[in-house]
């Protein structure tokens, strides 16, 4: 991930604030942030817009095979949050006991490490959801 950096700077809103975006047109809301608006097209009037910190589980699975650089987290889950809004995004659970992962319930964003670039490289931090 070394060549990471670059992008991980430009997306340090959506990551670090849940920014997203509002089209004034259609009324929609819209993260990670969009240039034109999927309904609307170029018609559409988007504005900068912060997205709810809290949502519900939509969605999850259970992760016990993890991509390369995230072995050390397994097992977790990963899901779909419904955030107040309606907008849909998919992060990770932390600090949630099995028992209480299930479709329904309330979460709450926090912030947290996503990842490691090596031992001396980047630390990238963002937001992930904790059951509430």
């Amino acid at each position: 991930m070394k060549n990471a950096t670059p992008l991980i700077w430009r997306n340090s809103a959506a990551r670090y604030n849940l920014a997203g975006n509002h089209c004034e047109t259609c009324g929609k809301d819209y993260f990670p942030e969009r240039v034109v608006c999927p309904t609307c097209r170029r018609r559409g009037k988007l504005s900068a817009k912060q997205m709810p910190t809290d949502g519900k589980i939509y969605s999850f699975t259970h992760v016990h095979a993890a991509p390369a650089g995230f072995e050390h987290e397994t097992p977790y889950y990963i899901a779909i949050v419904e955030l107040e809004n309606g907008v849909h995004l998919l992060t990770q659970l932390v600090d949630s006991p099995a028992e209480k992962v299930k479709i329904g319930t309330n979460v709450k964003m926090c912030f947290r490490r996503i990842f490691e670039d090596g031992k001396e490289g980047l630390i990238a931090y963002g937001f992930k959801f904790k059951v509430v």
